[in-house]
């Protein structure tokens, strides 16, 4: 399963209301870190798929959500569990402590 692209307009849908946990990745094309994580991502999603969605918001083309969650610094991942941020992790790391983190907050 493939990271999911979100919106202002879907993020309700697509996170909020969900059925499993949902990591969001927010990111932007400019941020170097957020492009060296997004192989990672895509491989956690491939892997955890079951388990949870990988989301990522353009925080420059969704300011709303962005906004909304107070994100100031990038690459920012946000755990949702029932609706709610359960777990954030700032910042760029190997694949193999995001994971970790994922799967220790699951």
């Amino acid at each position: 399963m493939a990271t999911k692209a979100v919106t202002d307009a879907s993020f309700a849908d697509d996170v909020i209301n969900s059925d499993k946990p949902v990591l969001v990745d927010f990111w932007a094309d400019w941020c170097g870190p957020c492009k060296m994580i997004a192989p990672a991502l895509e491989e956690i999603s491939e892997e955890l798929g079951e388990q949870v969605t990988i989301a990522k918001v353009d925080i420059m083309e969704n300011t709303e959500t962005a906004s909304a969650f107070g994100v100031q610094s990038i690459p920012l991942m946000v755990l949702f569990k029932g609706g709610q941020p359960v777990a954030h992790k700032l910042g760029a790391a190997p694949k193999s402590q995001i994971k970790s983190w994922i799967e220790s907050v699951l």
